[in-house]
């Protein structure tokens, strides 16, 4: 292809961090929304699974609910100048299988049931899934390619006996065959290379109803990219040089972010979710908990609080599932207390990237320092005593803003229809806040407001960005 050369061997590093860091975040991706809280059969919620990166079998009957067959990422690579370039893909997901428990009859013969017991544990029919990767070793950058696999259905037996022996049933799991294919195509644009990866469900036949086309989907679909011989390039934060080819990249149900180690770009994660550039599962966390609309502590006091009817079913549900109730049920009180996190400075000066040969023992060093909060929750504002919202200031147009300040309201960042009425109103600064992302945020009560002292007493405040605020002379506001 004109314009990229052609290699032999792939050359240069990949992320040093190495993939299996990657794939930890991955899984993430991968298993979020498998099973929600409170991981159990019966729960409404868990009657419609599989939300993200379901690439549906391209041909099913009306009604059947299928996902969108495809998936597609562009990415931006350096130019190699010259050097033999490659990029290996990683395409990784979930096959769904379904587990039926077949109960034995007196005459020998079996029948399916949602649940049977054995030894006074319940076990129950469900839809399980098993984890599959598929990909392309070191594909030129000079050569489009185009591949595809099968992935084997099949079906495994495993006998239920009680404690005696006694054949009380079976567990039949079943697989349905999948075909998926992987392009990859790359155009120089810019000084730079545009890379396309598309990833296609090529199911044959047409799935009847909503069961078969989740059984001929592929579940959880995300990307790893690996480059060889050239750097990838941030689409959330490219160089100004890049900026113009990385606003050409365009993507389809997949969003790249670079992945591995800060500093570091030779891995990419494709996910159906979008993420920031190299996002890390918390230290703080214990484990998978597959529902990452809530945070860890809610979920596991959830957990813990549960009847024990409630966990017996969600152990039956799944092995995950079961998993996880252990897990919370033997967490300690120091464990507990780990899951309330860290509060780090946001401005606090990072490291810097290093060498390419940083290895995964520096991550935490390039991360911002933990406050010292002196035993206190770092929820408290005690925690923190650089932060004194009665005293902290802002500059506004030159002029410093703090509590007591007057200011004239010109509300522009929020859509809440109330801001009108405090367009063009008086307010008096009761404080200066920050948030741990850095934003600084101005609480206020209107001087015209008859109920102003009450609000004060009572601490309900309205609150503005600085640049929403016009600043005032002390001794009194001007006319309007």
């Amino acid at each position: 292809m004109s314009g990229l050369p052609s290699r032999t061997e792939p050359t240069g590093p990949t992320d040093p961090v190495g993939l299996e860091h990657v794939r930890t975040v991955a899984d993430a991706v991968l298993y979020e929304g498998y099973l929600l809280y409170p991981y159990r059969a019966s729960s409404h919620k868990n009657q419609s699974r599989w939300q993200f990166g379901v690439l549906g079998p391209p041909s099913t009957s009306p009604g059947s609910f299928g996902e969108e067959p495809g998936m597609a990422v562009q990415c931006l690579l350096t130019d190699p100048g010259g050097t033999p370039a490659a990029v290996t893909v990683h395409l990784r997901f979930l096959q769904l299988q379904v587990r039926e428990v077949w109960r034995r009859d007196e005459d020998g013969s079996h029948t399916a049931v949602g649940a049977l017991s054995v030894d006074g544990v319940s076990v129950l029919s469900w839809d399980e899934a098993v984890e599959r990767e598929v990909g392309l070793s070191a594909v030129p950058l000079a050569e489009p390619s185009d591949h595809l696999y099968t992935i084997p259905g099949g079906e495994d037996t495993e006998p239920l006996s009680d404690t005696r022996g006694t054949p009380l049933g079976r567990i039949v799991r079943r697989r349905e065959p999948l075909t998926v294919r992987i392009r990859t195509r790359a155009t120089v644009d810019g000084g730079f290379v545009r890379l396309s990866v598309t990833v296609d469900n090529e199911h044959a036949g047409t799935a009847v109803g909503k069961d078969a086309a989740i059984r001929a989907s592929l579940i959880g679909s995300h990307l790893i990219l690996q480059a060889h011989g050239v750097r990838f390039v941030s689409l959330l934060d490219p160089p100004t040089e890049a900026a113009p080819a990385a606003a050409r990249c365009r993507q389809h149900r997949c969003w790249p972010v670079l992945a591995g180690a800060k500093g570091t770009a030779h891995t990419v994660l494709g996910a159906p979710i979008i993420l920031y550039d190299h996002p890390e599962v918390a230290e703080q966390s214990a484990g998978a908990l597959f529902d990452s609309t809530e945070i860890d502590e809610i979920l596991t006091l959830r957990v813990i609080t549960m009847t024990e009817v409630e966990k017996a079913e969600a152990r039956a549900t799944d092995p995950r599932a079961r998993e996880i109730i252990d897990r919370c049920e033997a967490m300690s009180s120091a464990d507990l207390q780990q899951l309330h996190g860290l509060l780090r400075d946001p401005h606090a000066p990072t490291s810097p990237p290093g060498p390419e040969a940083a290895a995964a023992s520096d991550l935490r060093d390039a991360e911002p320092a933990p406050f010292d909060t002196g035993g206190a929750p770092w929820w408290d504002p005690a925690s923190d005593a650089l932060v004194s919202p009665a005293s902290d200031a802002v500059v506004i147009d030159g002029v410093r803003v703090a509590k007591g300040s007057l200011v004239r309201v010109h509300p522009s960042r929020r859509a809440d229809a109330q801001d009108l009425f405090f367009a063009g109103q008086v307010a008096r600064v009761t404080a200066v806040l920050s948030d741990v992302d850095g934003a600084t945020h101005v609480a206020l009560v209107l001087v015209d407001d008859p109920a102003a002292d009450l609000h004060d007493w009572y601490g309900r405040y309205f609150y503005f960005a600085p640049d929403e605020l016009e600043p005032l002379p002390v001794e009194g506001p001007p006319d309007p």
